[in-house]
């Protein structure tokens, strides 16, 4: 396994996170979320991770220039039968969790559903249509908005979680590995959350404007980070991660579409990323881990390509 020198993977969270809140500035002094930038400068903040990667590789070469591709997890695919099967799990289970995540947060009184007439989804759908204007069957907008999800997943999302993840999956998960797989899975995840705080402290995913957003997007990128950095211990390959974390950003908004009118829910209780997701992450953590899964990893950069059995920790 390759050993990453302190220097370059502080270099990497420093670039990073420095590369962050330079794309987000603008954002800051034009409206915030409402800014007409928006919409431009998430995606390119999204790429941030990417950039610091392959900087710190071109420029500090922690990795021999022929690994470089492997170590990151991008290529070569292989076992492809195992890095296959885990995309594909990648892909879709994420869609599960975050459905699961909406029943834990009825079942704890942090949501009201309606998956009758979909009436809180109707109520939105109404008031953003002009007046009089005719709107299609709330059940066939439910449906379409389905159909769209793994579509939006495998495209669009996809595209811009690559640039995350070649950050955080495919460069610092393995940079921190040599210090054990929790403390990676850990660390990376905490990095990966304080990462989004210039977009965060605005009030995007959670409308908080102060630490108390920045703390709720920390736990929940730890919490979703052990199951996108187990699919990349696993796997040996950051693709698997690149769609989860593609169909994670495509269901974000799912307990939108399910809430009862007249109703309000908080996404620090009830969103994937809050207090619901958590438990759900943590209940399929406890599973991976009492099934052994993470000890059952390859060599993330073994030499000529060989698959080696992880150390236990």
């Amino acid at each position: 396994m390759i050993r990453i020198r302190p220097l370059a993977t502080v270099s990497f969270i420093v670039l990073t996170m420095g590369l962050a809140w330079l794309v987000a500035i603008p954002l800051w002094s034009t409206g915030g979320l409402t800014s007409p930038l928006f919409g431009i400068l998430v995606p390119v903040m999204m790429f941030t991770p990417a950039f610091a990667a392959v900087v710190v590789m071109l420029v500090l070469r922690p990795v021999p220039k022929g690994e470089r591709l492997r170590f990151l997890g991008m290529w070569p695919l292989r076992p492809a039968r195992r890095v296959v099967w885990l995309t594909v799990i990648g892909l879709f289970a994420p869609f599960f969790l975050v459905l699961a995540s909406v029943f834990v947060a009825a079942a704890f009184g942090w949501v009201t559903l309606d998956f009758t007439n979909f009436s809180g989804f109707a109520e939105v759908l109404a008031a953003s249509a002009p007046a009089g204007a005719p709107l299609p069957p709330v059940g066939l907008m439910i449906a379409a908005q389905l159909v769209l999800i793994p579509v939006a997943a495998v495209t669009v999302n996809a595209v811009v979680a690559f640039g995350e993840e070649v950050g955080w999956r495919g460069f610092l998960v393995p940079a921190l590995r040599p210090l054990g797989t929790w403390a990676a899975l850990l660390i990376s995840g905490a990095i990966w959350g304080l990462w989004h705080a210039p977009v965060i402290l605005l009030g995007y995913n959670f409308g908080r404007y102060d630490i108390t957003g920045v703390l709720l997007m920390t736990a929940g990128c730890i919490a979703w980070g052990v199951l996108l950095g187990w699919l990349r211990l696993r796997s040996a390959s950051v693709w698997p991660a690149v769609f989860a974390h593609g169909m994670m950003n495509a269901t974000g908004a799912l307990v939108g579409l399910l809430y009862a009118a007249g109703t309000t829910f908080d996404m620090a209780l009830a969103g994937p990323l809050g207090a619901a997701g958590w438990i759900v992450c943590a209940v399929v953590t406890v599973i991976l881990i009492l099934t052994g899964q993470f000890r059952n990893q390859p060599e993330l950069a073994g030499a000529h390509g060989k698959m080696l059995s992880a150390p236990r920790v």
